[in-house]
């Protein structure tokens, strides 16, 4: 393998280590950067890892700087914790486990857990942590927005047609993306999903299967009793030990890491960035054990710096840089146009059983596209630890205005989050909710446990949205070869469809964008596509 970090040395500054992962307070032009490489990604989830693996295809060396730690699938079937008995591979960080539960608050010891939350003023933002960032926690749904609603929430200046025709299809090439075997849906294990399809039809409402990234053959072998039951038990949210979720670590970091080009380094929270007084720039961080506690501090030079750490994390770090001084030329727009995709959660009532075993995340959806409040979809997923028969747990989303924002907090050194749950626009996507969730009690006789919570999101989108911090690419106005490419591009919405696929699409035409731009770089792409 190239050995990465050898092309050029600068001289190590004497400054102390930081004392905790909290942001160190040593500004970015007091550091000299111990190590010198082209290309560093702050971040390895969707667009992270789309970003690796197109940089090691066109041979620029690179550094992936992820704050979790690897998770390797083992013959075990334990890497992960599970939701019935969490531990602290649970949750990034934390003495208590942090998912919305059926149950309290549970006690685990602190450690690089897979799953964070970051508390703000009216709302939950949820994220992952590890390598492979939220595609470790996410339910592998992989959900494409029509073209229609697609321009509700982005410019014109983004092409859909071509997202459409290379970029989308690329994504689930890649993932593996493909809706459920019907030999698997009938099983007992899908009949919550089976229900939901039988009660949409009853009101005249449309549904479909979603293309999902599982391998739906190690799926077969969880229901046959060859692999341990996870993706059939809804063991999705701390990671599937079975292996049949294709999470971004086995295949676009995979793939990047066989470039030979490619280093990942887990464990290392990147505190600041900013410019190098030599060009391009600087970046320093912390390399944590698995408990938190900081080993040592670092420095970074690079000439293309990539930020993927998700909305939240990517816009507390141009939020720090900006209130800082080490990126002097932001504009006064990061950190706006943060929103929710509208998550909801309710929990319907049915008169029938819904779960003879532990239920599973959805795998169909209810589009309700024409409702005439607001356009929004319908999922099932599973409660935390449990569903209790009877109960039908359902996931919506829709199109919500990007209200939100970031502030950085001088005194906490962090970002602070701010939602407005009662604005006029909340309101008008709660009203469209109730309005199909009526229409499905009316036909089948069901009813809802408690009106629909919104104040928990497992999308984060915004911060450094297109147009305003980035251009239609993700280049961050103003500053040449820095680039945005995960979900704080986008305001606020994916136009009623889960994120993840998107978010990919959109950082594979960024960097070939970018990499098309650089005399003499040849690129295999592998993608039919």
């Amino acid at each position: 393998m190239s050995q990465i970090l050898n092309r050029r040395r600068f001289l190590q500054a004497s400054a102390a280590a930081a004392a905790s992962v909290g942001v160190s307070t040593i500004r970015t032009s007091a550091i000299s950067a111990d190590e010198y490489v082209e290309a560093i990604v702050i971040g390895s989830g969707f667009g992270g890892a789309v970003a690796s693996l197109r940089l090691g295809q066109a041979g620029i060396e690179t550094i992936v700087l992820e704050r979790g730690r690897r998770w390797q699938i083992n013959d075990a079937g334990d890497t992960f914790s599970t939701t019935d008995k969490p531990d602290g591979r649970s949750t990034w960080l934390s003495s208590t486990t942090i998912l919305p539960s059926l149950a309290p608050p549970f006690p685990i010891d602190v450690y690089t857990g897979v799953l964070d939350v970051k508390r703000g003023n009216g709302i939950n933002a949820y994220q992952g942590a590890g390598v492979g960032g939220t595609s470790l926690v996410y339910g592998g749904i992989s959900y494409q927005p029509t073209e229609e609603l697609f321009y509700k929430v982005f410019p014109r200046t983004i092409n859909y047609a071509r997202l459409d025709r290379i970029y989308y299809p690329r994504v689930r090439s890649i993932l593996k993306a493909s809706p459920i075997p019907d030999d698997i849906l009938q099983t007992k294990y899908y009949l919550a999903s089976r229900i939901l399809q039988e009660q949409a039809a009853k009101a005249g409402l449309k549904s479909r299967k979603i293309d999902i990234a599982f391998d739906w053959d190690i799926v077969r072998q969880e229901i046959a009793g060859q692999k341990v039951a996870s993706i059939i038990a809804g063991q999705v949210y701390y990671g599937a030990n079975s292996g049949a979720k294709n999470s971004v670590d086995r295949n676009y970091l995979r793939m990047a890491e066989e470039t030979g080009y490619v280093k990942i380094r887990p464990l290392h929270v990147v505190n600041t960035i900013g410019e190098s007084d030599r060009g391009g720039y600087r970046v320093v961080c912390n390399q944590i054990n698995e408990q938190g506690e900081v080993v040592v501090q670092k420095s970074f030079a690079c000439r293309y710096l990539f930020l993927a750490a998700g909305s939240i994390g990517t816009t507390e770090l141009l939020l720090r840089a900006k209130t800082n001084g080490t990126l002097r030329r932001l504009n006064d727009q990061v950190g706006k146009f943060w929103g929710t995709n509208s998550d909801s959660t309710t929990v319907m009532i049915n008169a029938g059983e819904t779960n003879p075993t532990q239920g599973t995340p959805g795998v169909i959806s209810i589009d309700h596209l024409d409702n005439p409040i607001a356009p929004l979809i319908l999922e099932p997923f599973q409660a935390i630890p449990f569903t209790p028969q009877g109960l039908l747990p359902v996931l919506g989303q829709a199109i919500s205005k990007p209200e939100g924002y970031l502030t950085y907090n001088t005194a906490t050194q962090s970002a602070d989050l701010f939602w407005p749950s009662n604005s006029l626009d909340s309101q008008k996507n709660a009203q469209a909710l109730q309005y199909t969730f009526q229409r499905l009690n009316d036909a089948n006789g069901t009813s809802l446990a408690a009106p629909p919570d919104y104040s928990n999101t497992a999308h984060p989108l915004g911060g450094a949205v297109v147009g305003r911090v980035c251009n239609p690419f993700g280049q961050v106005l103003g500053y040449p070869n820095l680039f945005v490419v995960d979900g704080s591009f986008i305001p606020g919405s994916t136009a009623c469809s889960n994120p993840s696929l998107t978010i990919a699409a959109l950082a594979e035409q960024s960097m070939d964008h970018l990499l098309n731009r650089i005399p003499g770089r040849r690129r295999k792409i592998y993608s039919p596509f």
